[in-house]
This record gives C-alpha cells, sequence and structure tokens, in this order.
C-alpha cells in the first residue's frame, strides 16, 4: 500500500482519509484470504494511517493536517460504514487492530482521542461491529488505555449529555461482550479511593441492574476467550468480580465518609441513598461466584485458575483496614452509625471470600487468607472463615463439598423433641461436647 501515498497527497483531508479507508479494507481482505498466519498489517500501511487518518505528520518539516469538526464527524460516520459493511469479522478485527492498536509513538494521543469519539457513536447509532472490535481491543490493550476509554464514554453518557443513559443501557443486548469489557474498565477506573473515584450514581444503577437481569454478563468474556500464558500482565483483568467486589465491600465506608463531608459543605442534602444498590450488586456477585464450578468443570479449570487474584485481595484488604482506621477516628459523633457500617464492609467481604474459595475462585490457603487479613479487626463472620477448614474435593467434576447437590428436605416429624435441662447443667451424656480441634489456630481474637 505504500505506492498510494502519491495519490493521497493532493486530496482534501477527508478525501484522503476516505480513499485510504477503501484501500484499507480490500488490503486486508487480501490479508486474511492469503492465509498468513499470523496476518500482521505491515508497517508502511501503519505509516499511512497515521499521516492520512490520524493526521500525525510524516516528519517534523511537514505541517500537520487538521480536520474541522464537521469533517471530523463525516470521518466517523464513514468509519461506520466501513465496519458495518464488511462481513467478515476477521477483517474488521485486523482492519480495527490497523487503525487503534497502540504503536508507542505521538500517533497514540490521536488514536485514543478518535477511538474515543467512535465508540461514542457506535453505541450511540448501535453499530455492533465496532463494539464487538471495541471489546478485543479493550482484552489486548494496557489497562491504563483501557480506563481513558472508559472515562470517555462516562462522561459522554452520564455526565455531559442529560438523559443519555438509556443509550448506554442499550449495549447489554447489543453487545454483552463489550459491556462486560466496559464494566471491568469502570470497576477499575473507579476504584472508590477518593471521592471523585466512585462511579455516577447513574452508571452504577446500569451496572446493578445489568447484572441483576443476566448474573452470566460478567462471565462472559472469560467462556469466550482462549486463556493462555502470554496474556498481557498489564491488562484488564478476564473478569470484572475483583473490581466489583472491591466496590461491594468499600462502598459502605467511602459512602457514609463522602456523605458526612457533603453535609459539613452543605451540598449533598438530597443525594438518593445508594446503600440498596450496593446491597443488590453484592447479592449479584456472590450469584455469579457460585455459578463458576460448573463452568470451571466444563473448562477443566477448576483448582487450576484463579479469577480473583491474591495480589488484588491483598490490596483490598489493605485499602479496608485504612478505610477502618479513618472511620474509628472519626467514631466520636456516631459511632454506633459507624460501627454498622465496619461490620458491614467486614461481613462482606467474609461472604464474598468463602464464596469465592468454595467456587473456585480463590485459590488461596486458610493460613495465607490468615496472613492477608492480619491487619482488619475481629469480625465474628470473618472469623468463621479464617478460621474455618480446607475445602477439599474427591473429584473435580463433583460440585464443592461446601454446597450439598441434593435438594434440602423437611425436617423429620418423627423426630422426638429434646427435654428441657436445667441451666448451667453438665453437657447431655448421649451428646458429648465438641473436642477441641489443636491444629486449628485462633489468633486473630479481639484485643479488648
Amino acid at each position: 500500500m505504500g505506492d498510494i501515498r502519491q495519490s493521497l497527497l493532493p486530496r482534501d483531508v477527508l478525501s484522503a482519509a476516505k480513499e485510504l479507508l477503501y484501500h484499507l479494507d480490500i488490503y486486508i481482505c487480501n490479508l486474511v484470504q492469503s492465509g498468513r498466519q499470523p496476518p500482521q498489517v505491515d508497517s508502511k500501511t501503519q505509516e499511512l494511517v497515521e499521516e492520512f487518518i490520524l493526521h500525525t505528520p510524516k516528519d517534523r518539516n511537514t505541517p500537520a493536517r487538521r480536520m474541522s469538526a464537521l469533517q471530523e464527524l463525516q470521518l466517523l460516520e464513514i468509519m461506520c460504514s466501513c465496519f458495518q459493511e464488511q462481513s467478515r469479522d476477521a477483517v474488521r478485527q485486523l482492519m480495527f487492530s490497523a487503525l487503534f492498536s497502540l504503536q508507542g509513538n505521538q500517533a497514540d494521543e490521536s488514536r485514543m482521542s478518535l477511538l474515543g469519539k467512535l465508540v461514542s457513536m457506535a453505541i450511540a447509532v448501535g453499530r455492533v461491529p465496532i463494539l464487538e472490535c471495541a471489546a478485543t481491543w479493550l482484552q489486548r490493550t494496557h489497562r491504563g488505555y483501557c480506563v481513558r476509554l472508559a472515562q470517555v464514554l462516562v462522561d459522554d453518557y452520564c455526565s455531559m449529555v442529560p438523559g443519555s443513559g438509556p443509550t448506554l443501557q442499550n449495549i447489554h443486548n447489543a453487545s454483552p461482550r463489550f459491556c462486560c469489557q466496559f464494566i471491568t474498565a469502570v470497576t477499575t477506573l473507579y476504584d472508590l479511593a477518593t471521592e471523585e473515584l466512585t462511579p455516577p450514581l447513574e452508571l452504577l444503577q446500569m451496572i446493578v441492574s445489568w447484572i441483576q437481569e443476566d448474573p452470566g454478563l460478567v462471565l462472559i468474556n472469560f467462556l469466550n476467550t482462549a486463556l493462555s500464558g502470554n496474556q498481557p500482565i498489564s491488562s484488564l483483568d478476564v473478569t470484572p468480580l475483583g473490581g466489583l467486589m472491591r466496590w461491594c465491600v468499600k462502598a459502605s465506608l467511602i459512602y457514609s465518609r463522602d456523605k458526612k463531608k457533603g453535609l459539613t459543605n452543605g451540598s449533598n442534602e438530597c443525594e438518593p441513598e445508594v446503600g440498596p444498590l450496593f446491597s443488590a450488586l453484592h447479592l449479584s456477585v456472590l450469584q455469579v461466584l457460585m455459578l463458576l464450578p460448573n463452568i470451571l468443570n466444563e473448562k477443566g479449570l477448576f483448582g487450576r485458575l484463579a479469577l480473583l487474584q491474591v495480589e488484588s485481595l491483598a490490596a483490598l484488604t489493605s485499602d479496608l483496614s485504612r478505610l477502618l482506621d479513618q472511620a474509628d477516628k472519626h467514631t466520636h459523633t456516631s459511632s454506633t452509625d459507624s460501627s454498622g457500617l465496619c461490620e458491614l464492609a467486614l461481613d462482606r467481604l467474609a461472604q464474598a471470600l468463602q464464596v469465592a474459595m468454595a467456587n473456585g475462585a480463590l485459590l488461596c490457603s486458610r493460613e495465607d487468607l490468615r496472613a492477608i487479613c492480619s491487619r482488619l479487626p475481629h469480625n465474628n463472620l470473618l472469623q468463621l472463615v479464617l478460621s474455618g477448614p480446607v475445602l477439599y474435593y474427591n473429584n473435580i467434576h463433583t460440585p464443592p463439598l461446601a454446597f450439598s447437590p441434593h435438594a434440602a428436605h423437611s425436617p423429620i416429624a418423627t423426630h422426638p423433641p429434646h427435654a428441657p435441662h436445667p441451666p448451667l447443667a453438665p453437657s447431655h451424656p448421649q451428646y458429648p461436647a465438641q473436642p477441641f480441634l489443636t491444629g486449628m489456630q485462633f489468633p486473630f481474637r479481639p484485643s479488648h
């Protein structure tokens, strides 16, 4: 394709970009049809894309070509039509990669700018092929750039244009793969570290409704991806489970802290309560975790692949410990409320840990878990989880022993009731006391 540059130079910026897209489509079709594995766009073609579509000068002495806002809109429409009319997914994916795969050069900023506008338009006009290509891009790209794309979409549909939320809501039906990757990017972006890094209410409502309607949505990327050892270390997580778990655990402390600040400043008096939303989200996350045994068994990955990483869990417990310390310092005005919120955060962590370990999402020994949670204050439910036995499985193709595959039966009606015994009397002779297990350590007793 290097020989068409001279024919593109005399054209105006829009006409040159349109012509290059046409030749790029033909070039990639021939490349895919040739059967060369893996098909790869050559450097000359990349240079043409950077010069005539991303408008990065070929050399420093050449002035940059600029598009007007109207011309840029027309280019986005042309690109939408180009991807929509191409019926072969392999060609679309390779073309999207040629346009938007980051090269580590000065053209990357133009790439990100154009990509954000293209994906935003694709959401608005329902161009599913572009959303599918963007889902693959999110899967393969450094998480820092994925977060930037997510920020653009959140700004466009939850901040800048009032009432445009329902348009973003439709991506669940249009492209579940893109929706799953978008949730993963959003939970990475909004890590609840500061008030600015809490998700907008409309976005939170959207994500909760998506997962309530289809709990398996968060596993779509995992189900449709051939996992390999060469997965980029800096890419997004395979599922948004870790990010959603972080939201649920930290939410009660973060939002109560921000609410107090708002009341002090006289601002967010009329903000709606987000507690029920995070409660619903927490329940949905637990339900998703309980779907995993059958899925992991079918893939032969039960006990071999952790969807929740120990490193992420360690970071979460560290953040939680810091938040609990901060909450403890500000309990002089509302100690009861603060204590309840702290217990809620620890309860949710304990529930998520137990369900994740029982269903194969978290591969971690109890000893390691105790070390990770050592800085957290005492909580009855968390104590039970940390002190619980190791889960063993007789066969990886059977459900975890923590959950019985049999339906619950009604109590046996003929069982005789136990006669009441006097208070403080010794143990009933036919019911011996539970012996203390010497191997079971309880190092997390409360200090007071």
